[in-house]
């Protein structure tokens, strides 16, 4: 359950203590154990921990931290009221959501095009319940500014950015809370939403995007 990062580090993003590169693996301050899964965005990542809590580290400028601030951190901080109860975190380019052990969605960070899915385009210090989505939700996919979320009756649901048509409702424009993906109200099994585009494993093992 340890954690380990190495590369590129200006921003922290490496989680060391310190923002100087490392060609090899160094150890995440404080993350020598207890880790289960990890997300890393734009400059900064996040963990779970074994007590079901999350941690992130790195830039901070849109608050994608979740610790109340936007001051970039070189070592891991916790996201404000995220101490347990989270199954699955995932970190998009700026914004980063939390899946809870009832089936809720929270997210916080950047918000310009509504990829919190609060309804607003605010951006978020600390976790916001995703409308609608407080319960049922059985995996998440953070993009680079939009965001989906497979519900536990196989629906596809995104928000967010919508400039490509990555939200998959045929139209262009932003949705600043979960809208429903035509053709996929059942039979999804997982999703990976990208840049600009998003694509769905179906139940009977095919792939949409």
């Amino acid at each position: 359950g340890s954690l380990w990062s190495w590369g590129y580090n200006l921003n922290g993003q490496l989680g060391d203590g310190t923002t100087t590169d490392s060609l090899t693996p160094v150890t995440v301050s404080g993350l020598g154990s207890g880790v289960i899964a990890i997300s890393a965005g734009q400059n900064y990542a996040c963990a779970l921990t074994d007590a079901g809590g999350v941690k992130c580290w790195g830039t901070n400028t849109n608050g994608q931290l979740g610790n109340n601030s936007v001051t970039s951190s070189a070592a891991a901080v916790d996201v404000v009221g995220l101490g347990s109860g989270v199954i699955a975190v995932e970190a998009g380019y700026a914004h980063t959501c939390a899946l809870t052990a009832v089936g809720g969605m929270k997210c916080w960070g950047r918000n310009l095009s509504g990829e919190l899915g609060d309804g607003a385009t605010t951006d978020r210090l600390t976790p916001v319940d995703v409308t609608g989505m407080t319960s049922g939700v059985a995996s998440i996919s953070a993009g680079a500014a939009h965001t989906c979320a497979v519900t536990t009756s196989s629906g596809l649901k995104c928000w967010g950015r919508n400039d490509e048509g990555q939200i998959g409702n045929a139209s262009t424009i932003n949705r600043l809370t979960p809208t429903d993906v035509d053709g996929l109200n059942t039979g999804v099994a997982q999703v990976a939403a990208g840049t600009g585009y998003t694509c769905a494993l179906t139940t009977s093992g095919g792939v949409k995007c």
